[in-house]
């Protein structure tokens, strides 16, 4: 435990110097927020109200732009085409959606399923959250910062209920946590440099390539390993690079009584800073977390899934206030899913209880999977946005946005499926082998 101290005052001491390189702050020098007020359409200049500024500041349409894509009265994200001119646009995004009843409505059910897989798997509702919001019509920075900060109080509800059932690692979760944050404050970094760049096109295209590739590698070798325990022809057991790590002394070696693992600590550090990272740029972490912890560190599945909620909680808590300082965040999204992700992380949580290893590894792997579909149609308009391909036609481009959103609901119900029925499976069975234990102590 002394160890533990000395690693997370360090990290402590060393913040102001990390937050000052790479903390939230204003948007970058090529991204204006703010208000258009008026629209001259002989010059095709607009005014906009920036954020923070008494004054407007005049920007001129860029080319092939129309008035008809400027939005009037709302709040936007506008990327400028420094190539052009200093006050060239390039690409405008309303940032905070209109809210209809049907959006309402999706964002709570998305929210319910999206907690229902956090508290099952430690990680889930992120990867499914984020593409949930931009298809909804979120730009990909506002979805990232509003899932950052509905997350970290689910988080704690669910890294709750998962340590009073005795599944939590609270000292494995701090030790991540502390490298966590740097990678958060790196994610932040690289995500406000794409929106420099490329504008809100380019991190849409960031957001979805990051999703496709990761969810694609880590989805099937979860899958792979979630058959083999199914079918019996493997064993639940520590895998056999975790074992070789686990054997390296090198100072500070940590004793994780929960996770039952004696490690170095600086076999931690790359999963933890992974996990920021991804976080902080994806607003997703836990499925690096998650596996990280199973095939790297060798906890089983079960801890590892509710130690990840600890390092959701504490990195959530942090990439918020830094995301808030940028002014990314629709808090209307956030309270919306997070009303609903309370009561489905509780559930999720409780799911645990009755099921084995292997169920949370095969709901994590085909969630993944088919969020992944979901993602990659969403590429090609991205291209197309950014001029990397050639414009897609109507018919393409509606095609493409129906997989996308359809795969999207196709993985919200498979998990809520599996989900379901294996804790009704295991609460029955659960049920009948406490009748048959009554049985016997009676005779």
């Amino acid at each position: 435990m002394k160890r533990l101290v000395l690693i997370i005052l360090t990290v402590l001491l060393l913040t102001p110097g990390i937050h000052q390189a790479y903390a939230g702050g204003p948007p970058p020098k090529n991204v204006v927020k703010g208000v258009f007020t008026t629209i001259d359409t002989k010059t095709m200049d607009a005014s906009i109200k920036v954020d923070g500024h008494d004054g407007v500041r005049v920007l001129h349409l860029g080319e092939g732009m129309t008035v008809d894509d400027i939005p009037m009265d709302k709040k936007v994200l506008v990327s400028l085409d420094t190539h052009a001119g200093p006050n060239v646009i390039k690409d405008v995004s309303v940032m905070f959606m209109d809210m209809t009843v049907t959006k309402i409505i999706a964002f709570l059910i998305i929210g319910l399923i999206g907690g229902l897989l956090s508290g099952f798997i430690g990680s889930g509702g992120a990867f499914v959250l984020t593409p949930a919001m931009m298809s909804l019509g979120a730009p990909g920075a506002v979805a990232v910062a509003s899932n950052m900060c509905h997350k970290f109080p689910k988080a704690m509800v669910g890294a709750y209920k998962r340590w009073k059932y005795g599944q939590a690692d609270i000292k494995l979760g701090l030790v991540m946590a502390v490298t966590a944050i740097i990678g958060v404050q790196v994610g932040i970094k690289i995500q406000k440099f794409i929106l420099d760049h490329w504008g809100n096109a380019g991190s849409n295209l960031y957001v979805s390539v990051v999703f496709v590739f990761v969810l694609v590698v880590v989805g099937a070798y979860v899958l792979m390993d979630a058959i083999k325990l199914s079918k019996g022809s493997a064993e639940e057991k520590t895998p056999v690079l975790a074992m070789k790590l686990q054997r390296i002394n090198l100072w500070p070696m940590m004793e994780f009584k929960v996770a039952k693992l004696r490690i170095s600590a600086w076999i931690t550090i790359p999963v933890g800073l992974l996990t920021g990272m991804l976080a902080a740029t994806i607003a997703v972490g836990g499925f690096i977390g998650v596996p990280g912890m199973i095939y790297v560190i060798g906890a089983s599945a079960l801890v590892s899934s509710a130690t990840e909620l600890v390092v959701a909680f504490i990195m959530g808590a942090w990439g918020s206030v830094q995301w808030g300082i940028s002014g990314l965040i629709d808090i209307r999204m956030t309270l919306l899913i997070l009303a609903g992700s309370l009561i489905g992380v509780q559930l999720g949580a409780l799911g645990t209880t009755y099921v084995k290893d292997y169920t949370i590894k095969l709901v994590m792997s085909a969630v993944m999977l088919i969020v992944a579909v979901s993602r990659g149609a969403k590429i090609p308009g991205y291209l197309s946005d950014l001029n990397l391909i050639a414009a897609l036609n109507d018919k393409l481009g509606v095609a493409l946005n129906s997989v996308s959103f359809w795969a999207l609901m196709v993985a919200l119900a498979v998990a809520g499926i599996i989900i379901t029925v294996a804790m009704i499976k295991g609460m029955v069975q659960a049920r009948a082998e406490e009748n048959a234990a009554g049985v016997v102590q009676q005779h």
